[in-house]
């Protein structure tokens, strides 16, 4: 939200020092992303005037001009002389005043303004149009200014355009602060001043320009869709320029001036938050001497040419305005429809004032990819209260602005009225729970600030009855009253204290210490902490390809701030991966990501889901940037499992073993790259690479190897101590061992089978190579050489034992693997 601070100062006192509010905002809770002088940029920009006019000797339209601008009547050799300016607007005469921008100037827009020569002849400087100065969209001519104005002045300075631009980013829980008025309140409640917000009132409304009712009626389909809507019928508009007050405060709230009729609907928005849209009446269809709008849901298939001049399919999920439930004429809270868009023949004009559904507003301008700031404030969700009044404020400027004829009446259609919630706020308890001295009378005027209606109590200890204002959604209960209490009084003005506690020993429990080891052995291991939103999209699952078996019921959020946020996460693979798929989008190639965090299984019939807590991590690209001196190979499957590895290892977990995972079970792993992470006969989890057709899905185009495991059962199965060993002290001996087996058998199931016939003497098994050759192996074949340690605990091995033993074994292992020996 971009806040002018001059417009700000017409409706709250606030600090000569921008950067002083800014302070405040930052210390209440609104970030600021940054803070820009308007108009300070636009130098060598100066007042003029015409001293003579001659036509061009080399054009019919052109004029060689010489101006008069002050101190700056200076040639290239620092003697005085008349700036010469060749100009093609047809409005002016000479010893009009104008705007002139110097060579070196920087117009709005990134113009930079260069001596040049047009037609052969040189040319110094502009002479500036309006809409070429960013005060409106009137580009017939230059500027004329009157004759009293003083010539050789800075323009932005003469014309006070200097201003401030604060840049707010506001939460998604405040949509009150995406205007200039719940700005105010805020800036208010901040400072502890009065507001003096002055709204503009129609003056003349009146049934001999017709009555609304007669000429328009508004039906709603579907309560679900749309709130509210109010309709208001304004004739006999003049199309044209904004003023200049309305065009510069369009352009502060970072909007570009268009007509006044489109700049009147844009102020009025960036004034109150609620979004309006003008239809030209006559474009819409009569019927029975009246224009009957209708909000219903759209057909799947149904198409809409938007503003924007693009043909939009769309879906039953979408709202529409349409033309007696026709022809939509309108996408609702997103964008207005090209054909009954307002333009230079328009004169009777139909303005909607009206509430929709933020679910279905964000869905559709996310499916569309078609945001706007009409889109952005019905997301999080607009005031259905102010309707009516918000459409009196637009007729108003429609009167003061475009010299219009305000109908009498409205048209209002509003369902359900939405009550203000109401409550009870208890002093001591605000007290208690901010551990802070806030006095009772700070805590009801600063409520009272902010919009809340505050029954006080009988004495400071008294509950105080708080109804609190329909804009503000986020103030359903007590506790969001003291948040707001909090913020305002200071948070950081509380004094830190240690809670008190009676026999009771602290320090962290053996299963807090484990998760911390967790952490320790991952971020050890090159991987970097990171937290992903618990909130999750609905076709996530689908997106990765990981089955819902097992993983309940989703937990819907009633009140989704956005559509791909509106359930409860069940696997956060999905969230690391767009983590992945921002870092490299950014230039990021190398990207190592872990999180311990929560997943959420919903039941049929529970109120409660199941939470657990897993740890899952996310690796691509290489472990570093290659440097002159090295170069790193890309990170695989072995990588991760050597992570994975580590922190099984950390935990003293003993009989670990990676069996393969089975493509049906685990549709989200690269076949043959994926593996069952199993200790003492429990599945821990899963590590592998993520399918590349499921990582297209979530936009990334680079392989990625995750891993996720469970942390109760990682929990389970930690040892605080592993049973001691004594260090060999007698000899070992070696001896090879190379099977040619079917090339379907695995490296595991080899191993699982010599460990198992090599009985007590076998001390060690390690593979050492693996050879592969239709003609001395054998088609679909593969020779696997071993490395098998014999040693006695309490003797030293004879060569008798040892070949006993090792014959036994490969009798054993050759019946069991159905493989020989290779000579």
């Amino acid at each position: 939200m971009r806040v002018s601070y001059e417009w700000l100062k017409t409706m709250v006192d606030v600090p000569s020092d921008p950067n002083e509010l800014v302070a405040e905002f930052v210390r209440t809770g609104t970030e600021v992303e940054a803070v820009e002088r308007v108009g300070a940029d636009i130098t060598r920009v100066v007042t003029s005037q015409v001293v003579e006019k001659v036509p061009h000797p080399d054009s019919d339209h052109m004029f060689v001009c010489k101006m008069d601008v002050g101190s700056w009547n200076v040639n290239e050799e620092g003697e005085p002389e008349l700036l010469q300016v060749v100009c093609g607007a047809q409005n002016f005469e000479q010893g009009d005043k104008t705007v002139t921008a110097l060579v070196g100037a920087t117009l709005p827009g990134d113009v930079k303004i260069k001596k040049g020569k047009l037609r052969g002849i040189a040319s110094f400087g502009m002479n500036c149009s309006s809409r070429e100065l960013g005060l409106d969209a009137d580009h017939a001519g230059i500027m004329i200014l009157p004759e009293d104005t003083p010539v050789g002045l800075e323009f932005c300075e003469w014309r006070k355009m200097s201003d401030t631009v604060i840049d707010c980013e506001i939460t998604p829980n405040r949509p009150d602060c995406l205007s200039m008025c719940g700005i105010a309140t805020e800036v208010s409640a901040m400072l502890d001043e009065d507001t003096h917000i002055e709204l503009p009132a129609i003056q003349n409304e009146s049934a001999e320009f017709g009555r609304t009712a007669d000429l328009v009626d508004v039906t709603i389909d579907d309560a679900s869709l749309c709130g509210r809507y109010t309709a208001r019928v304004v004739r006999n508009v003049k199309i044209g320029p904004s003023p200049e007050w309305l065009a510069r405060r369009i352009v502060a709230a970072g909007a570009r001036p268009i007509n006044n009729v489109v700049d009147v609907t844009n102020y009025v928005m960036f004034l109150t938050g609620q979004p309006l849209h003008a239809f030209d009446l006559g474009k819409l269809a009569e019927r029975d001497g009246k224009r009957h709008v209708v909000v219903r849901a759209a057909a799947d298939g149904e198409k809409l040419t938007t503003l924007d001049g693009q043909e939009r399919e769309l879906n039953s999920d979408m709202a529409l305005i349409t033309d007696d439930g026709k022809t939509p004429i309108a996408l609702a809270g997103v964008m207005g429809g090209l054909d009954s868009e307002v333009d230079e023949n328009t004169v009777d004009v139909l303005l909607e004032s009206a509430v929709f559904d933020s679910g279905h507003t964000s869905r559709t301008s996310r499916n569309l990819g078609l945001m706007s700031e009409a889109s952005i404030r019905y997301e999080r969700q607009v005031d259905g209260e102010r309707c009516a009044e918000v459409s009196d404020i637009a007729a108003a400027l429609f009167e003061q602005c475009c010299s219009a004829d305000v109908c009498e009446g409205k048209v209002d259609v509003y369902p359900a009225p939405v009550p203000a919630p109401e409550m009870d706020l208890r002093p001591d308890r605000v007290r208690s729970l901010c551990g802070a001295p806030i006095e009772t009378e700070f805590m009801a005027s600063r409520l009272e600030r902010l919009g809340c209606t505050v029954e006080r109590g009988s004495d400071e200890h008294a509950a105080m009855h708080v109804v609190a204002p329909t804009n503000r959604p986020d103030l359903t209960r007590e506790i969001d009253l003291v948040e707001e209490i909090l913020r305002l009084w200071g948070e950081g003005d509380v004094e830190p204290t240690i809670p008190a506690a009676r026999n009771h020993a602290g320090g962290l429990t053996v299963e807090q210490q484990r998760v911390r080891r967790i952490g320790q052995v991952l971020r050890a291991s090159g991987l970097s902490e990171t937290t992903t939103y618990n909130f999750a999209d609905p076709e996530d699952l689908t997106r990765l390809g990981m089955s819902e078996v097992g993983r309940g019921v989703p937990v819907k959020i009633m009140r989704p701030l956005v559509a791909d946020q509106s359930e409860m996460r069940r696997d956060m693979i999905p969230g690391l991966l767009r983590s992945v798929a921002y870092n490299i989008d950014h230039g990021v190639p190398n990207v190592h990501l872990y999180e311990i965090g929560r997943v959420f299984f919903g039941h049929e019939h529970k109120s409660q889901p199941d939470e657990p807590s897993y740890v899952a991590g996310v690796m691509c690209g290489a472990w570093d940037d290659d440097q002159w001196s090295r170069k790193y190979k890309a990170l695989d499957f072995f990588d991760a499992k050597g992570v994975v590895e580590s922190v099984l290892e950390a935990l003293r977990i003993t009989k670990v073993r990676f069996k393969p995972a089975d493509p049906e079970a685990y549709g989200w792993l690269q076949p043959g790259r994926g593996a069952e992470v199993i200790a003492q006969g429990e599945l821990l989890g899963w590590v592998g690479n993520i399918h590349p057709a499921n990582l297209k899905n979530f936009d990334i185009d680079v392989p990625v190897v995750a891993f996720e495991l469970s942390v109760k059962a990682l929990l389970r199965l930690a040892q605080r101590e592993l049973p001691y060993e004594d260090v060999p002290t007698l000899p070992g001996v070696s001896i090879d061992l190379a099977l040619v087996v079917d090339e379907d058998m695995t490296f595991e199931q080899v191993t699982q089978r010599i460990k198992s016939a090599g009985g007590k003497l076998l001390a060690d098994v390690r593979l050492f190579d693996v050879y592969r050759d239709p003609v001395r192996v054998g088609a679909n074949k593969k020779s696997m050489a071993f490395s098998l340690t014999y040693r006695a605990a309490d003797h030293t091995l004879t060569s008798e034992e040892v070949e006993k033993a090792h014959g036994k074994l490969v009798t054993k292992v050759m019946k069991s693997t159905g493989g020989e020996v290779r000579s």
